[in-house]
């Protein structure tokens, strides 16, 4: 049997040690997995109490969850400014105009009911991730990052994808490339 060492002070121990006789630190084992036994500090190698396993650093996010909470400000603003174009009855004119001058020639009052309905569910769920992404990430919980990155790749498309479509569809682009 190789004989065995106190791993804090160097002190040779027996087999029966559990505990080095000098220092009170415990014997070192890999094998085993339960929770180290260690003597309070200020105490003497008699007492001793059981360690508290540390759990691991929870990530530093400081503002990102901010992002988060002011995107569910901006679409809710954007919700507020929509349904005061659709309450009001200028409002709705402006819509209908806009609908007749996009060469729109089926009934507009349905149309405006339709496109109303789209923009409310869209906006209020954009508000719903966003808020769900600030409130996870602020408890650091994984439904917060699964909801950040659906407003995240969201984000991506409105801001990059959207404006390429548009770029593609122009009648130049389309002539350009021989298709009519």
């Amino acid at each position: 049997m190789t004989p065995s060492y106190c791993i804090n002070c160097g002190q040779a121990l027996d087999q029966e040690h559990r505990f080095c006789p000098r220092c009170g630190a415990e014997r070192w084992d890999p094998l085993e997995t339960a929770p180290a036994l260690r003597p309070p500090p200020g105490a003497g190698s008699q007492t001793f109490q059981r360690a508290t396993p540390r759990a691991p650093a929870a990530p530093q996010l400081r503002w990102l969850p901010f992002v988060f909470a002011a995107g569910a400000v901006f679409w809710l603003v954007e919700l507020a400014q929509f349904a005061a174009i659709v309450a009001a009855p200028a409002g709705r004119d402006q819509l209908r105009q806009a609908l007749i001058t996009a060469g729109i020639k089926q009934d507009i009052s349905s149309v405006i009911v339709y496109e109303s309905v789209a923009v409310f569910l869209f906006e209020a769920v954009a508000a719903a991730l966003h808020a769900a992404a600030y409130f996870g990430l602020r408890k650091i919980r994984p439904w917060g990052w699964i909801a950040a990155v659906i407003v995240a790749a969201a984000w991506s498309l409105i801001l990059v994808g959207i404006p390429v479509l548009v770029v593609l569809l122009r009648r130049e682009t389309r002539q350009s490339f021989g298709i009519s």
